[in-house]
């Protein structure tokens, strides 16, 4: 049986210019998980990274924080003591 002499591993620079990997887009710009093979910018943790971006900021995205918002909610005084 012959094995596939393709080399599949996260790190291979033949997975990337093979076209499986879409080059990242300018949100990705600054994160850490961009490697650069043949003067190219790639995501190395997933391969079609402008749909990572379509509904907000991509989860894998290490230069992004999301925004976090506190809200305070008025309690009634009555209601309030009420509660033990």
């Amino acid at each position: 049986m012959a094995k596939n002499t393709t080399n599949t591993e996260p790190g291979s620079t033949a997975l990337y210019s093979s076209g499986f990997f879409n080059p990242v887009t300018e949100q990705c710009e600054g994160c850490d998980r961009i490697i650069e093979v043949e003067s190219a910018k790639y995501c190395k943790s997933y391969a079609i990274p402008e749909a990572k971006w379509k509904l907000g900021i991509c989860n894998f995205a290490t230069h992004v924080k999301p925004e976090i918002k506190v809200v305070t909610v008025k309690i009634n005084p009555l209601k309030a003591s009420k509660r033990g």
